[in-house]
This record gives C-alpha cells, structure tokens and sequence, in this order.
C-alpha cells in the first residue's frame, strides 16, 4: 500500500491525499464511521490501477486478497465469476482478528480519544464489509462470509468449492 500511495498524485487519488494530510484525531476519532467509510480512499478505488500493474507484470498465477480489491473493479476483469471470492467477516471475527494479532489499539492509541477511534474504525469496517456484501451479490460474485466460530479447514473447503466448481 506504501509503494501504491506513493505512486499515487493529488490528481490520481485525491482521498488519499487528503487523509495523508490529516492527524490521527482527523482521520479516526473525529470523522462519524460513515463519512469514514465514503472517503477512505482505498474503499473508493484509489490506487486500484496500480494493484492491476502489478499483477500483469507477474508472469505466475497469483492468489491476490485484500481489501481493495472492490467487486465492482474486479468483476469486468474475470473470464468467469468462479475466479473470485470475496471473505465479508462478522464484527465479531474483525475484533477477533485485531485482538489476536495484537494491532486493536494501534491505531486507535494515535488519537486523543482511542476508545472512540476504535469504535469509529470498527463501525467504518463493518459498514464496508455490509457494502462489499451487497456489491457481491448484486454483481452476482462469490462471497462467504467469516465468523469466529468458522475453523480454517472449513473455509479453505468453501473457498476450494468455489474456485473448482465446474
């Protein structure tokens, strides 16, 4: 994402700009989630060209994740829709990621308010994840949703399904 930001110009990608410019209070405490969500520059599609550069230029098939891979910019580049999925977690398995990996606070613990700018980020993401969820099934793409209680095994089979249907 840092090779991606700085690749990126005021005229290219304008949110992420302007949320370079802001301190942390700006960017996670004092923002409402919804304004959050509508101006994060990486949920708009900033930057999305430059993920296409780099998977082109790799002669191997790759598995490519992330958040920014927004169905409605990947869907006109699948041959057919069994290419994709998209993993929408639960605002319970988000806090469960964030506190296993021990970064829950990392961002929040920036700002003068860290308990808000945590729910604000946790509020934006399942905000997105609710979008990524209506954008799928609207695109008529592959979605699965993730909870706590979902063990690997089991989605890496729901995954496995989907990629070999035929």
């Amino acid at each position: 994402m840092g090779d991606h930001a700085a690749r990126s110009t005021p005229d290219s990608a304008p949110e992420l700009h302007r949320f370079l410019a802001m301190d942390m209070d700006e960017r996670w405490a004092t923002r409402s989630p919804d304004v959050m969500l509508e101006t994060f520059h990486w949920f708009r599609g900033e930057g999305f060209e430059h993920i296409v550069e780099d998977l082109t230029a790799t002669p191997e098939p790759v598995v490519a994740e992330g958040f920014r891979l927004l169905p409605e910019l990947v869907a006109p580049l699948l041959a057919n829709s069994n290419q994709a999925v998209w993993l929408l977690p639960t605002p319970e398995f988000r806090r469960h990621a964030f506190d296993t990996r021990g970064s829950t606070w990392h961002l929040a613990n920036g700002t003068s308010d860290p308990d808000r700018a945590l729910g604000n980020l946790l509020t934006r993401d399942h905000l997105f994840s609710t979008h990524l969820a209506q954008q799928t099934k609207t695109l008529h793409l592959n979605a699965i949703q993730v909870d706590v209680g979902m063990t690997e095994d089991e989605l890496c089979q729901a995954i496995a399904g989907i990629f070999f249907r035929k």
